[in-house]
């Protein structure tokens, strides 16, 4: 199999120009320090609930580029598929911090959890700020709650947790309306092509001409099926039925419907299944209030999709529906 070619420079520097080009893009609206791989949005409103969301780069516009008004304060960037250094995770918490502490949004993934505690550990002892942790867990691959990767379901709980943190009097008010959100929350993967590390071209797994695997990581994980390729709509039926049955999601519900582009897919496939889903959830009396369709969370150039459930409540509708803005989204 032949290298992926990409349009990058030395790798070694590749996250620090990826975060560069981020703060040139947005003329003022966000900051970074000489070498800093946290970035800042500007105007913090003082005395709310501080939220920083990372992870590792590779990803975009998950997690760096959801930073600006209504969304993040702060993100801290690790290397490509690489959790970041507990040292940035407090920098970026102090960045955060406006006097009633800060919350951390990740993805629940072992480095993560290490790196993103232990700057949290620096921040309490050092600077003497109060933080809580939610961790992103909405894949349905996995059957433990406790072992469940954070996948593509991760922008709608940065979503909420950018308004709850906005309105939230408190610490303890932000984290309970974002873990209301985390738990209603499931996503699921399928991968048609492999993407590559930058580092060395080379496909993150591999599969054959005639081949898809289902409920894949976003870095190439193992999926909990591996089987022929089959229509658009044989998979998404085989895809809803399993979000469905997790929560489980039944008629009368209200749900967001997000349709996520892994990196290489098109437009005109995520609409195919978009169509199917939405047949899907109404013939079971589900009714989606809102769609979302794109590049939300990538896995470098992998072609395949992800389909997320969030289970609307009035609070969840509401943090949903909040004004925002961020480099690649805005909402008014």
């Amino acid at each position: 199999m032949s290298k992926a070619k990409k349009i990058i420079n030395d790798p070694e520097h590749l996250v620090d120009e990826v975060l560069d080009g981020l703060v040139l893009a947005s003329h003022g609206s966000l900051t970074r320090a000489p070498g800093s791989r946290v970035l800042v949005r500007d105007s913090i409103e003082a005395g709310k609930v501080g939220l920083v969301v990372g992870g590792g780069s590779g990803h975009e516009p998950m997690y760096t580029a959801y930073v600006g008004q209504g969304l993040a304060d702060a993100s801290v960037a690790g290397n490509v598929f690489a959790a970041p250094a507990p040292q940035h995770v407090q920098e970026a918490i102090v960045a955060a911090d406006q006097g009633k502490g800060v919350i951390l949004l990740y993805g629940n993934y072992a480095g993560d959890v290490l790196n993103f505690d232990m700057g949290a550990e620096l921040a309490e002892d050092d600077d003497d700020i109060a933080t809580r942790t939610v961790l992103v867990n909405d894949d349905v691959a996995t059957d433990d709650p406790d072992t469940r990767r954070g996948i593509g379901g991760a922008f709608y709980v940065v979503k909420i947790a950018g308004a709850a943190c906005a309105e939230a009097g408190s610490l303890e008010e932000a984290e309970a309306l974002i873990v209301k959100a985390q738990q209603a929350t499931r996503t699921l993967g399928v991968a048609v092509r492999a993407g590559s590390l930058p580092e060395t071209g080379e496909p993150t797994f591999e599969l054959g001409d005639d081949e898809i695997e289902i409920g894949l990581g976003m870095h190439g994980e193992m999926g909990v099926e591996r089987s022929a390729m089959m229509t658009a709509d044989e998979l998404t039926e085989k895809m809803v039925d399993k979000l469905i049955a997790d929560l489980p999601y039944s008629s009368g519900d209200r749900v967001a419907l997000l349709v996520n582009n892994l990196g290489a897919t098109t437009l005109m496939e995520l609409f195919v299944v978009n169509r199917k889903a939405r047949e899907l959830l109404e013939a079971r009396g589900i009714e989606v209030v809102r769609t979302d369709v794109g590049s939300y969370f990538t896995s470098q150039e992998m072609a395949g999709f992800s389909l997320t459930l969030l289970r609307l409540d009035d609070d969840l509708e509401r943090l949903l529906a909040a004004p925002c803005r961020s480099l690649p989204y805005s909402q008014a």
